[in-house]
């Protein structure tokens, strides 16, 4: 796990795993309305949704000293504006790393990796409820 030495004082320094600024960064992303998750990348054509456990993996993080340049993979609500998203989403994460870290954040890319819908969601729970009989 690399570490970042972006703060050194009299006191000491302060150092800040880069699963700390992807967490922060995946947590930052979620809250944006129109992200219904992170992806975990493709498999079989598929993208696969991680849970809140997982916010780290869908998201890749660069650290330097005193920069950071962040790759979100996300999946969005079937019907959301995308361009919409993405520019919130990138506001959202730069300000939560810069406040949180006091890095300064350079990039923030957006990698839409699927769509949810929700009527395929319901579908799909509906098959595999037992029937009641």
């Amino acid at each position: 796990m690399a570490e970042i030495n972006n703060n050194a004082s009299e006191y000491g320094q302060i150092k800040i795993a880069d699963e700390v600024v992807g967490i922060i960064a995946g947590l930052a992303a979620t809250e944006v309305k129109g992200v219904a998750g992170m992806s975990g990348g493709i498999a079989g054509g598929i993208s696969e949704m991680l849970g809140r456990k997982n916010l780290s993996k869908g998201v890749k993080v660069e650290v330097g000293e005193k920069e950071a340049a962040i790759d979100l993979y996300i999946i969005v609500e079937y019907g959301a504006k995308i361009p919409e998203v993405a520019w919130e989403i990138q506001e959202n994460v730069k300000n939560a790393v810069q406040t949180m870290t006091g890095l300064n954040v350079v990039e923030v890319n957006i990698h839409v990796q699927g769509v949810h819908i929700e009527k395929e969601v319901k579908e799909e729970e509906q098959q595999l409820q037992p029937r009641v009989r």
